[in-house]
């Protein structure tokens, strides 16, 4: 069996320019995630869930495994040195390691440090999505702003944690996507899923169903396209949803189906983060096979303007989100 951190040190020819910095970025990720795992296995007999009663920039109240996962992939990432500068959806702005080492270090990392954190109190999956870009200012200086506003065609790493029946570890390095299940005895992460492919056809869809009624026109021809009975194309498609993007995504990439959080009436530029959720998810999903479109154009061909923008989100398998892209052309997105 391959571990986790035998898989990257065979992989880092990929990236000779790296010097081995990839590699301790991931290991810290890696740790940070076990720290995090071994807490939310706590949840219900300490004193870690619910929520801390403070609305973080986004407008939403946050969580206290919010805060406590976001301290520590922090700390673990800023204890290995290897970046100028982090961006989490927890914090208001980006955070700048102005010291010697990190104003000439050569990347940046943004991170949704808990993805789904709510479900925590009810026993349900939640993750971890992060994000590493090379940075485009100088080495020497304090990280910018413009480091982190990049398209996500400029991704180096992208990946995420899933913490659900088993832990997984999901990456990319733009060859292929592979998943790394941790033995909980041991406290290692094993080579599970190698060149994870999504199928072409599918046969779930993954959406809030409970806002049909703010959809676009579009969606909602799309929604009623899925619940038609039609043999040959194995519909009705199946409903499923956990409320958790990092388990939903997994769920589909490992079985085939379309994920969908568009615009509505009252989040008229949708609800999912650009920076730290789209992107990644959307370097993955094509890597393995798929397509990720704000409902009109490829994701990770869009230029950020602001660290917190949020922008609407279709994924999936290739058909399924054709067919989704299709009708919203036609009804609008």
């Amino acid at each position: 069996m391959i571990t986790l951190g035998e898989f990257i040190v065979d992989k880092q020819d990929d990236f000779p320019e790296a010097s081995g910095e990839l590699t301790l970025l991931l290991g810290a990720i890696r740790l940070a995630a076990k720290v995090v795992n071994r807490e939310i296995n706590k949840a219900g007999i300490a004193d870690i869930i619910g929520s801390t009663g403070v609305e973080n920039v986004q407008g939403e109240v946050q969580q206290k495994m919010d805060l406590y996962a976001n301290d520590k992939f922090k700390a673990t990432i800023e204890a290995r040195g290897e970046v100028c500068g982090i961006a989490s959806e927890e914090e208001d702005e980006f955070i700048c390691f102005d010291t010697e080492r990190g104003r000439n270090s050569k990347y940046v990392i943004l991170m949704d440090p808990l993805d789904g954190s709510s479900n925590i109190d009810v026993n349900v999956s939640v993750g971890t999505i992060f994000s590493i870009y090379k940075r485009t200012s100088p080495l020497g200086t304090p990280v910018q702003l413009e480091d982190f506003l990049q398209p996500g065609d400029k991704q180096v790493v992208a990946g995420y944690v899933v913490y659900g029946s088993s832990t997984m570890l999901v990456y990319t390095t733009g060859n292929g996507v592979h998943g790394f299940t941790c033995d909980p005895s041991l406290g290692v992460f094993y080579l599970s899923h190698e060149n994870m492919q999504i199928p072409d056809n599918g046969s779930i869809y993954s959406i809030n169903e409970g806002n049909y009624l703010k959809f676009p026109l579009g969606v909602k021809k799309y929604l009623k396209y899925c619940q038609e009975i039609d043999p040959p194309t194995n519909r009705p498609y199946t409903s499923r949803y956990i409320g958790s993007l990092v388990s939903d995504f997994h769920r589909n990439l490992l079985k085939g189906g379309i994920y969908m959080y568009p615009s509505t009436a009252s989040a008229p530029k949708g609800k999912l983060r650009l920076l730290y959720e789209c992107n990644p998810m959307a370097f993955l999903m094509e890597q393995a096979g798929g397509i990720a479109l704000d409902g009109e154009k490829r994701i990770m061909e869009i230029n950020p303007t602001e660290l917190h923008q949020r922008i609407p989100f279709f994924c999936g398998s290739k058909n399924m989100v054709n067919d989704a892209r299709l009708m919203l052309e036609e009804h609008g997105y």
